[in-house]
């Protein structure tokens, strides 16, 4: 039988709380002062070069000659390429492009029309799951956070793989390409158990259909109906393409690299990837950007009303509305300073689902964000240029195609473990060091003292 374990009454949290403070304080300053690059940013706020890549690039800026940051718009360039080419040719040939992608950015190179035809097959052999996996690893073990199960269930892979550890390059694209093709599915099955415990409502498995893009993959077996419109599907595939890798320095990417340096499996490596993404500073951003969405169209009568929407805005920067943190969510980037593609592309691709199901005052809403935002933020802060980021679409057309907001953030996860795979495996075959970054110790020097004497 099973101990129930209690909770610390607050009386001793306040206690335990108080003795970690007394003894445990790291000033800002002290860390300026001795060149500590906080977030590995340098002092004019991009990042600190850490390795060498072929699988992406991001960029949002130019460097003068005297190192000045000039904003362009951004680009994200996948293996050379730039989405904008892959969107465009999605498009004008109506076509599902995640799996090319994934191949892209896996590989190096474009697969030719077989190429993608025989790994398409391959991708849609392994998206159903082992043998009693679903029923022993999610179904007995829910999780009311998706993210959280994600990361178990890969973990839990492990068991099933007859070579875990080995870190030949064969071995680790076929991990790769199982944990891409697989994880949809636990997605999934994963919130058809967190509906049924923890929602009290039906759950429902379907069998993934041969043929099917991810995309419609998703949409067949979320939906009870598995119905879905072409238009729905492509939707989804876009926002899979614009988030399947964005440069080995962002979090979860790099801690994929870091754990991939010490040596360890594939399964740990991108479970700890997932568990970075489901930060709300990382993945999660989304799901603050819908919250923000309905605050500000309670507390503004006319939304169309440019003035009423900046005066909001500026009191949200002030603290005196939204969540009290004084950030406009889906405003910002570490690298874009004029654009951010991946916001442009969602926004230019979204309006007609929009105004078909019925959301367009959200829709509208969120572009004024986009067009006031910047112009507030340099009357409040009178800092860097900001632009719209990727999270300030992506929630609402995971709203119009009726996701619930469970699985924003996992679908994020989806898009990117073809990202995690690419920086992984060129991590192994290629860095060949364990990082190791160092820190400065600032503790007092003290004496150990006997128990009699405290």
């Amino acid at each position: 039988m099973a101990v129930e374990k209690t909770r610390l009454s607050p009386g001793s949290m306040k206690f335990l709380c108080g003795e970690y403070l007394k003894n445990n304080f790291i000033d800002p300053e002290t860390s300026e002062r001795l060149g500590v690059k906080r977030g590995l940013r340098n002092p004019d706020g991009t990042g600190v070069l850490a390795g060498l890549t072929n699988v992406c690039d991001v960029v949002g800026y130019e460097k003068a000659a005297d190192g000045a940051i000039m904003p362009i718009p951004g680009k994200l360039i996948y293996r050379g390429i730039n989405i904008e080419e892959i969107v465009r040719e999605a498009y004008d040939h109506d076509r599902f492009v995640f799996e090319e992608v994934i191949w892209l950015l896996l590989f190096g190179s474009l697969p030719t029309a077989f190429e993608l035809a025989q790994f398409q097959e391959i991708l849609a052999s392994h998206r159903e799951l082992p043998e009693g996996f679903a029923e022993d690893m999610i179904m007995k073990a829910p999780s009311p956070n998706i993210m959280n199960k994600l990361a178990r269930s890969v973990l839990a892979l492990y068991s099933y793989d007859e070579n875990p550890e080995d870190l030949s390059l064969e071995n680790l694209l076929e991990q790769s390409v199982s944990l891409i093709a697989s994880l949809p599915t636990i997605m999934v099955n994963a919130y058809q158990v967190k509906r049924r415990v923890y929602d009290r409502q039906s759950m429902y498995f379907h069998m993934p259909t041969p043929g099917q893009s991810t995309a419609e993959h998703i949409l067949a077996t979320y939906r009870a109906d598995q119905k879905f419109t072409h238009e729905e599907a492509k939707l989804l595939d876009l926002c899979l393409l614009v988030h399947a890798d964005h440069g080995g320095g962002n979090n979860s990417a790099f801690t994929c690299r870091v754990l991939s340096s010490s040596g360890t499996d594939t399964y740990s490596a991108i479970s700890a990837a997932i568990g970075s993404l489901k930060g709300p500073k990382h993945g999660g951003a989304n799901l603050k950007v819908m919250e923000q969405l309905e605050q500000i169209k309670a507390g503004v009568q006319n939304h169309s009303d440019e003035e009423e929407v900046r005066e909001f805005l500026r009191r949200i920067i002030r603290r005196q509305e939204g969540d009290g943190s004084g950030l406009i969510y889906g405003m910002g980037h570490a690298v874009y300073t004029v654009s951010d593609p991946r916001a442009v592309v969602l926004r230019q691709k979204a309006e007609s689902l929009a105004v078909e199901k019925g959301f367009e005052d959200d829709f509208r809403m969120l572009c004024l964000v986009e067009k006031l935002g910047p112009e507030v933020f340099a009357e409040e802060k009178g800092s860097k240029t900001v632009c719209a980021n990727v999270d300030l679409y992506s929630g609402l057309i995971y709203k119009m195609l009726g996701i619930g907001p469970d699985l924003y953030t996992p679908l994020f996860a989806i898009s990117r473990i073809p990202g995690w795979c690419a920086h992984r495996i060129e991590e192994v075959v290629f860095a060949n060091r364990i990082i190791r970054p160092a820190y400065k110790y600032l503790g007092v020097r003290q004496k150990y003292k006997s128990l009699e004497e405290r």
